[in-house]
């Protein structure tokens, strides 16, 4: 085992060892480095003060992929591996990066507290995109909240930055100034400097770091996470850490042993079978869309509005069901879709539908020293009509008052067989069994789903607190079931309604 971590700063290999292992980046840069670029605003990865990027390679190891995460919740030892890029990384002696001078010359500042993250944010946009349309941009920065410039003059810079980026000398381009390239004959200045470093520290071992009394493993490969977990079976199972990270920001509490997934090579998978899509668990939400809209692109809208770039570059699938918070997104939606779970503990592994892993408020099915290896989603089948509906008081980056889901399958207009789930509604994500019960065999008309509604008062019992009211919630409940069947009716139009609450 190796007892340290290694990563990038600024073109330098930073080694660390014995340290607090639940320290987050953000105290390592303001703390440790005087790095004051970054702020703590919210210290739970919504406001995007603290946004920094990481690079790592991609491509089979051969190009390098740019990603923006929030420092504040993002455990240090995390970095293994990677190359740490701060706002401070950006200036080139006096020069500016076209993203920063973009920033002074359309007025994108006053206060200045937001500034760095938004810069970064754009930072990553500029090296992901050969140009960005305005839908790019705004998605680039749902998760960065500023209170007093306003929005307009940065939404200028971040159309401006890549024509200014092009105006730099060809003598002082260098590897961050220059934005993404897709030719091979435009070669990023000392790309294959940059990723050589990352390949000269790729984690081959499993990592374990004592201190403060705590112990971090970030095993290398399944077997070795699997063996580790026999022998701490109470330690805390950790992917993204955007709702860990906030155990310890906002909770205070004393994770005594944590132990990582994202090194484990065969938990990043995305896998097409015959009749499943397979995602591992340390596949973030950005690497999983990809392949969810593939399949099911009738829950796009879901899956933008599940967070920002900076929490889904980190957040995984597999975490956010493990966790299985009452208001989880993607639960509603995988368990509308017949999704199942595959447990692992030592060498055994056993499959268990997602609608069997929950039994109460964040308690689930899982053993101790057991944990999700993978989610299996079926593969849509001919005729199934599946949709998804969140409702939130903001469009982005808010916690669902409710989600609900649903999947449908019919002969000769009567329902073959039927699927809904709601999300927000009451103390865990389920299905809603009455109402698919008085739905299944019965023809697909409005009396049908009229019956179906007034079920789901027997199947919930919801909940009152600060996003919604339990009348609210049961009304809107049976609301979102009618607006599916007036979906089916209506070739899915009414999906393009964007719901903002109401």
């Amino acid at each position: 085992m190796r007892e340290s971590i290694r990563f990038v700063l600024d073109g330098e290999v930073v080694t660390l060892d014995a340290f607090d292992p639940t320290r987050t980046v953000l105290q390592y840069l303001r703390e440790d480095l005087q790095r004051i670029g970054s702020k703590e605003g919210c210290a739970e990865g919504d406001c995007g003060a603290c946004t920094v990027v990481l690079a790592e390679l991609d491509g089979g190891g051969d190009a390098l992929r740019y990603r923006a995460i929030n420092a504040c919740i993002q455990f240090l030892p995390t970095l293994d591996g990677k190359e740490l890029i701060t706002v401070e990384s950006l200036s080139s002696g006096e020069e500016l990066h076209p993203v920063q001078e973009a920033m002074v010359e359309c007025h994108g500042s006053q206060c200045g507290f937001c500034t760095p993250g938004f810069v970064m944010s754009l930072f990553a946009l500029y090296k992901s995109r050969e140009s960005v349309e305005r839908v790019e941009i705004d998605t680039a920065l749902s998760g960065n909240l500023c209170r007093c410039t306003g929005y307009r003059p940065i939404v200028e810079a971040a159309a401006k930055m890549h024509s200014l980026g092009a105006q730099v000398p060809p003598g002082q381009r260098t590897r961050l100034n220059t934005a993404f390239a897709s030719e091979a004959s435009d070669p990023v200045p000392h790309e294959a400097d940059a990723i050589g470093r990352l390949k000269a520290i790729e984690p081959g071992d499993t990592v374990h770091l004592q201190a403060k009394g705590r112990d971090y493993f970030a095993p290398h490969t399944v077997t070795a996470m699997a063996q580790i977990l026999e022998q701490h079976p109470d330690a805390c199972i950790l992917a993204g850490g955007t709702d860990i990270g906030l155990w310890v920001t906002k909770q205070y509490r004393d994770l005594a042993t944590v132990v990582y997934l994202g090194n484990v090579a065969e938990l990043k998978s995305v896998e097409t079978t015959a009749t499943h899509l397979e995602i591992g668990a340390a596949v973030n939400f950005t690497d999983a869309l990809p392949a969810l809209d593939h399949h099911y692109p009738e829950f796009e809208e879901l899956w933008l509005r599940f967070a920002s770039p900076p929490i889904r570059n980190a957040a995984t699938l597999c975490g956010n069901i493990a966790n299985g918070s009452p208001i989880g997104d993607s639960m509603p939606a995988l368990m509308a879709l017949d999704a199942s779970v595959v447990l692992r503990k030592g060498t055994r592994t056993r499959e268990l539908g997602l609608d069997a892993f929950y039994f109460d408020y964040m308690v689930n099915a899982l053993e101790p020293g057991e944990f999700v290896e993978r989610v299996r989603i079926p593969l849509p089948r001919p005729g199934q009509f599946v949709r998804c509906y969140k409702l939130s008081k903001r469009f982005d980056q808010d916690i669902s008052a409710l989600c609900g889901a649903y999947a449908l399958e019919l002969e000769n207009n009567v329902v073959k067989s039927v699927r809904v789930a709601y999300g927000g509604l009451a103390a865990t994500v389920k299905r809603a069994t009455r109402c698919e019960q008085a739905l299944t065999g019965k023809p697909w008309t409005e009396a049908t789903v009229r019956a179906g509604m007034a079920e789901l008062d027997h199947d919930f019992t919801p909940l009152t607190d600060m996003r919604a009211s339990r009348e609210y919630r049961s009304t809107t409940a049976r609301n979102l079931l009618h607006r599916f069947f007036l979906d089916s009716q209506n070739n899915g139009t009414l999906t393009n309604v964007y719901a903002y609450g109401r």
